[in-house]
């Protein structure tokens, strides 16, 4: 089962063409999503005024290697490491969701695009890796959700209570969570049983795609840019943020 590609399968119910073109709308709706939600809550003319303040009031001016040496940073801390995050926990639980999520949407794109039909035999590492990302999701995601939300964690209140910021990660959890079922489901034979559930997963993936402009999963876009804008502030001098304070000589 976890060696077989479970989108080959999908000739019992509608061409390959059906999902490669599903998966390029998804494509769509995140960069127009994430565009609009830019436009609508104004970061595009934060980030062009940040900018053009920071060339206005630079004191050092960088090179093309400078920029070049703060962009890797920023992709070695902010985005492959995840260092923001203080907490532990929430590092880890971030990481699992991360590269969890690449290694599920990567290996279904290739699997869907290339391997799309039963006679194509799929290589086995693609759907192991694809039910290994899933579980990482749900391993990170799930420990995230219970455990480690500020309003769970630190403001005592019940998990099961949702507000709008939690809906990037729920229709994350209940996408990845059904495709896992679906996979399942089709090895018990029942075209029925099988068509429902794959219906849900992609009910709740079409969500977890087109609800970015409500939904947290452009910061997942946002989060890098900001850091890499604070960290080319600091070099030439132009950030307007204060100094860390010198515990030391405070207690002292």
């Amino acid at each position: 089962m976890f060696t077989s590609n479970p989108f080959a399968d999908l000739t019992i119910f509608f061409s390959p063409l059906v999902m490669q073109v599903y998966i390029v709308l998804m494509i769509l709706l995140v960069a127009i999503g994430t565009l609009f939600d830019m436009l609508h809550k104004g970061s595009a003319r934060f980030f062009v005024r940040q900018w053009r303040r920071s060339r206005a009031t630079a004191a050092r001016p960088l090179s093309g290697m400078d920029s070049a040496f703060l962009a890797a940073g920023t992709l070695l801390k902010e985005v492959a490491t995840s260092g923001e995050f203080c907490n532990l926990k929430r590092r880890i639980s971030h990481l699992l969701m991360f590269y969890g999520f690449l290694f599920y949407l990567i290996t279904t794109i290739v699997m869907v695009f290339v391997y799309p039909l039963p006679a194509t035999p799929t290589p086995a590492f693609l759907p192991v890796l694809w039910n290994i990302g899933a579980l990482m999701v749900l391993t990170g995601g799930y420990w995230f959700f219970f455990f480690l939300r500020v309003d769970v964690a630190k403001e005592g209140h019940s998990p099961f209570r949702l507000v709008q910021a939690d809906l990037f990660i729920v229709s994350l959890l209940v996408s990845v969570s059904f495709a896992l079922i679906w996979e399942l489901v089709q090895t018990t034979g029942s075209l029925t049983a099988t068509q429902i559930v794959f219906g849900i997963y992609m009910l709740f993936t079409t969500l977890l795609f087109g609800s970015v402009p409500w939904s947290k999963f452009a910061h997942m876009f946002y989060k890098p840019a900001a850091a890499y804008q604070k960290r080319v502030e600091q070099a030439n001098g132009s950030s307007n943020l204060p100094t860390p304070a010198d515990v030391n000589h405070i207690v002292r």
